[in-house]
């Protein structure tokens, strides 16, 4: 029986090649001087003042390849649940 919540022919978010590559490429770009995410948590941990709905969105549109690693590891490593 095929698991059908984990199935990562039918579902591409389950693809970790898929994932990785939206992390390197949307989830870090532009590299240089830092990457953009990484600028983005240092503006908000620091209270994020003088921040516009633009960057809450700019914010979100990098984390999001973040955010669907973190489910796959999630996933790939939570316990199984026994059924009786």
């Amino acid at each position: 029986m095929v698991n059908k919540e984990f199935n990562t022919a039918k579902n591409p978010i389950n693809n970790w090649t898929l994932v990785l590559i939206m992390c390197a490429w949307l989830g870090l770009a532009p590299f240089f001087p830092e990457p953009h995410i990484w600028g983005k948590i240092k503006w908000i941990a620091g209270g994020a003042n003088g921040m516009q709905l633009i960057d809450w969105g700019d914010f979100i549109m990098h984390g999001f390849p973040w955010l669907l690693l973190a489910r796959l590891v999630f996933l790939k490593f939570k316990p199984k649940t026994v059924k009786a």
